[in-house]
């Protein structure tokens, strides 16, 4: 396990975007926005998305889906999938 204090703190931000926006073409654009430092996509389904990013980008993630999706809306922002996930139960981790 990586310690945090060489990683960094992360931060999760949840949100809500066209329900045709794909995971695949979300990552795309973020690559092709960010070439150097691109966002995270943790997840993009049924509507919702989650970006990962850090404390210090947060507004430029932000930034950058509207940029992706004009229709997005950010909906909360936190430090672990957990209390997202538990807010937004559709975008729970399907059971293995």
């Amino acid at each position: 396990m990586v310690v945090k204090c060489k990683r960094g703190r992360t931060r999760y931000v949840a949100f809500d975007v066209s329900s045709d926006l794909k995971k695949d073409v979300l990552i795309r654009h973020m690559k092709s926005n960010e070439p150097d430092n691109p966002l995270y996509v943790v997840q993009c389904t049924n509507g919702k998305a989650i970006i990962r990013c850090a404390p210090k980008t947060r507004e430029r993630t932000i930034r950058v889906m509207s940029q992706a999706d004009p229709s997005c809306v950010s909906l909360m922002t936190s430090g672990t999938l957990r209390k997202i996930r538990e807010r937004y139960p559709e975008l729970k981790a399907p059971k293995k």
